[in-house]
């Protein structure tokens, strides 16, 4: 699709005559990274699921590496601009990890297009909140070599063991699989795995995560070593009228055995009227 000047690569899932959610994905990561079968199961509830790869990633627009010739801002736009070409008013957004900041975005600049807003693995970003696990901080110290491709994929498998926090559901042939597939249909593996995490982080024009009106669902791994718990718990606090789902024993991700719960959260979620 053409969107907000760029060109964005999008799926959708079930009727377009549903209630749509609108799944967006953190840093790095395209929407091979919302699993079809999980974006079917939201579907089955009868619901029009979006995915799309952000740009930098899968097949959407590449910027040279290092230089993102963007910001949040823009990736908040883009996302809205995605429900304007498919001529969707009001959307339920869901965003993951760094998307967290995207969907907040657009439900506190854009109030009259969100239904209604899940915040999945992500932080408020407050001070005094737990640090990233030395763990992960010491795996992400290490880079690959974008220009080799089974090199990126052992990377990204260790990385995603990485953010499972020692989860028992972490499925490493499950994630290789995604892996392979993903790198393999992406525009530039080297600014996928550097552009968001220099692109401008700017803030929410008409305030913050307290001028939230749409009704928020925080989802949030007890084990997470990017976000720790309490990150989940200080988002909850933060959103007025906010509700948190505790995944049991999972890291920072969704893990399949854990799909039915969250798609069912969801579903009950996105049925309420704000």
């Amino acid at each position: 699709m053409h969107v907000n000047g760029v060109e964005l690569c999008v799926e959708t899932f079930g009727d377009a005559a549903d209630p749509t959610v609108l799944l967006v994905h953190g840093a790095s990561a395209s929407m091979l990274w919302w699993e079809a079968e999980l974006c079917a199961r939201i579907a089955a509830g009868g619901r029009h699921v979006i995915r799309f790869d952000n740009r930098d990633t899968g097949r959407s627009v590449s910027y040279p590496p290092g230089r993102p010739g963007y910001s949040l801002r823009d990736m908040t736009e883009d996302a809205l601009g995605i429900l304007d070409v498919l001529g969707v008013e009001r959307a339920h957004v869901v965003g993951r990890s760094m998307a967290g900041a995207i969907a907040g975005m657009a439900a506190i600049d854009h109030p009259e297009r969100v239904a209604s807003l899940a915040m999945v693995c992500t932080t408020p970003g407050l001070p005094g909140l737990p640090p990233m696990s030395p763990e992960f901080l010491a795996y992400t110290a290490r880079s690959p070599d974008a220009s080799d491709p089974a090199a990126v994929v052992d990377f990204v498998v260790g990385l995603m063991k990485a953010y499972s926090g020692g989860s028992p559901y972490h499925d490493e042939a499950a994630v290789r699989a995604i892996a392979e597939a993903d790198i393999a249909r992406a525009t530039s593996i080297a600014a996928t795995l550097i552009n968001h995490f220099v692109l401008d982080f700017d803030a929410p024009a008409k305030g913050g995560l307290g001028d939230i009106t749409a009704p928020t669902l925080v989802v949030h791994g007890e084990l997470d070593p990017v976000f720790p718990l309490p990150h989940g718990e200080a988002l909850r606090d933060a959103i007025p009228g906010a509700e948190l789902l505790v995944l049991d024993r999972a890291g920072h991700e969704v893990p399949a055995p854990l799909w039915d719960v969250f798609a069912d959260a969801l579903l009950a979620h996105t049925s309420r009227r704000p």
